[in-house]
């Protein structure tokens, strides 16, 4: 049986929240990279993805991250993460994601973050 895996869609305002759940791994990235694909055609480009109750992440669930970074900041947005489970943090500090991303938190704190700094530009 595949490990569960979810997606939850809310906005507010101008920034797409998108709440993971489960696992994400070579058999749940597709569904997370159509997600985001989705929300780059629809041009939201402002992405918080809230990975609090995200349990498990493989070298395909980060790839998903990676792929489309460049894109959405070409178009002037940005992704933001949020809420790290430890463990998955964890993976996320020795890949050295935080100079990539902005990691924050919670949710509060990174549409703060958003309309201090929309764009991370290193």
């Amino acid at each position: 049986m595949p490990n569960p895996f979810s997606i939850d869609r809310t906005t507010q305002e101008d920034i797409i929240i998108l709440s993971i759940e489960g696992y994400l791994d070579a058999h749940t990235a597709p569904k997370f990279e159509e997600t985001i694909q989705s929300e780059i055609d629809k041009n939201n480009v402002k992405i918080i993805v809230e990975c609090k109750n995200l349990t498990y992440i493989s070298s395909a669930g980060l790839g998903v991250f990676m792929g489309f970074i460049e894109e959405i900041r070409d178009k002037e947005g940005d992704i933001k993460i949020c809420g790290l489970d430890p463990k998955v943090k964890q993976i996320f500090d020795i890949l050295h994601f935080e100079t990539i991303y902005d990691i924050l938190p919670d949710i509060q704190t990174t549409i703060i973050r958003f309309a201090e700094c929309p764009v991370r530009k290193d």
